[in-house]
């Protein structure tokens, strides 16, 4: 049963400093950069057509018109943090069935959020006004709005007596992508963070509180320490956490093991990094990471429609070695990373730098955390082609929420796993 939370504005220290970000001398008038490639999508018919049948884009309307008025940079400052927190509490209450539709597209579909935060940040990228924005305060001013709309600044588990027996779990999902392939596309994974956030399940064990947040499918944000700072505070709060993605075709895998290399494929703005994940304090960091999730027990559990599997296979170079060889029971001592279960794209990296951080707060032996991939969100048969094939569909809505369903059901599982412990 999912709680009634009334959310409050408040925003975090981390996020008052990215916005006070200093410049030098005076913020003299210059040409603001052009969209991003992400950005440049939006023109097309598809995320228009989403944003008009879900109601967002009048919230992304309401934006640009509120920007526009902005006669100085700290009333700027207030237009990104109120209308960024408000896009991302419009997306959670529609998911969850409070407040209007906004159209006939089904509740469960994250692609709305994703389609109006890039509309706000495309504003906020080309906006020149009268007063002039030096580089520092456009870019603090686009990571507060990334922040806001995305649930990172909005993680609130229960304190006190409010909280009182209630587990806490932490949720990250993801964007879309390969939006080139099929600019249709949904991902599961955020879906649920729309879905469970601030939920609470009840399992054997009491109840559990749910509080998520979605990350870009970017690399840089990733190079620039995104994942960290949002999950840092929280995780020593936590009683178990899970990165969720979307994965292989019609399975669910909790991926034992995590890989400390980037594979080079493309992300949300048609770039690639191919190179060893760059964290803070490089001299310390592990080839392999490994997920404390009761693996074993979700695997058991009967949580819904698709199998789920205990992955275990990586892709490694053995010590001594100059091959990449597949290692379908893990990886073996002194070898280099080139995949983790969850493969060298971003899914793999958010499910290390949650585990490197886990292990690096000391919580290793005391907090049960890893990476859960959903099923490939798929169309319906006749709707396939990307081309020409509608924006949803009856067996894509059922699809993603099955996957939403069994999202809630692994969580349920892990926490009757984990009690006590």
């Amino acid at each position: 049963m999912n709680s009634i939370r009334v959310r409050i504005g408040v925003l975090s220290v981390a996020l008052l400093a990215g916005l006070s970000a200093p410049t030098t001398g005076a913020a003299a008038a210059r040409s603001a950069p052009a969209p991003t490639v992400e950005e440049q999508r939006l023109g097309k018919a598809v995320p228009q057509e989403i944003l008009r049948r879900s109601g967002f884009d009048a919230a992304a309307a309401e934006f640009a018109d509120d920007l526009a008025e902005a006669r100085s940079y700290a009333q700027a400052q207030r237009v990104v943090t109120r209308e960024g927190s408000a896009l991302w509490r419009r997306a959670v209450d529609r998911a969850q069935g409070r407040g209007p539709a906004g159209g006939d597209l089904s509740r469960d579909d994250d692609r709305p959020l994703y389609w109006a935060r890039l509309s706000m940040t495309r504003d906020v990228r080309t906006w020149e006004p009268a007063f002039g924005l030096s580089d520092a305060q456009r870019g603090a001013l686009i990571g507060a709005l990334e922040r806001v709309s995305r649930g990172q600044t909005d993680i609130r588990h229960p304190a006190g007596a409010a909280g009182a027996g209630m587990k806490r779990i932490l949720v990250t999902g993801f964007d879309p992508f390969t939006l080139d392939r099929d600019i249709r596309i949904s991902n599961p994974s955020g879906a649920t963070a729309l879905a469970l956030d601030g939920a609470v399940i009840e399992t054997a064990e009491g109840p559990a509180r749910v509080e998520t947040a979605v990350f870009p499918v970017r690399w840089q944000d990733f190079a620039d320490g995104m994942v960290e700072r949002a999950l840092r505070p929280y995780l020593k709060q936590a009683d178990l956490f899970a990165t969720v993605s979307q994965g292989r075709v019609g399975r669910f895998d909790v991926e034992r093991t995590n890989g400390a290399w980037r594979g080079g494929f493309q992300d949300n703005d048609n770039i690639g990094r191919t190179e060893t994940i760059p964290v803070a304090d490089p001299a310390s960091q592990p080839q392999w990471t490994t997920t404390t999730l009761p693996y074993r027990e979700i695997v058991a559990a009967s949580t819904g429609r698709f199998p789920v599997y205990d992955n275990t296979s990586v892709t490694e170079i053995p010590a001594g070695g100059t091959t990449a060889v597949v290692r379908p029971d893990g990886p073996t001592p002194g070898s280099t990373a080139r995949a983790g279960g969850g493969g060298d794209y971003l899914s793999n990296e958010i499910a290390y730098r949650a585990t490197l951080l886990r292990d690096r707060l000391g919580l290793h032996d005391s907090l049960p955390g890893g990476h859960v991939h959903t099923p490939v969100l798929q169309f319906g048969a006749g709707n396939t082609d990307p081309a020409t094939g509608a924006v949803t569909d009856p067996e894509f809505v059922r699809n993603r929420l099955d996957i939403i369903a069994q999202v809630r059901g692994i969580l349920t599982a892990a926490v009757e796993a984990t009690a006590g412990s």
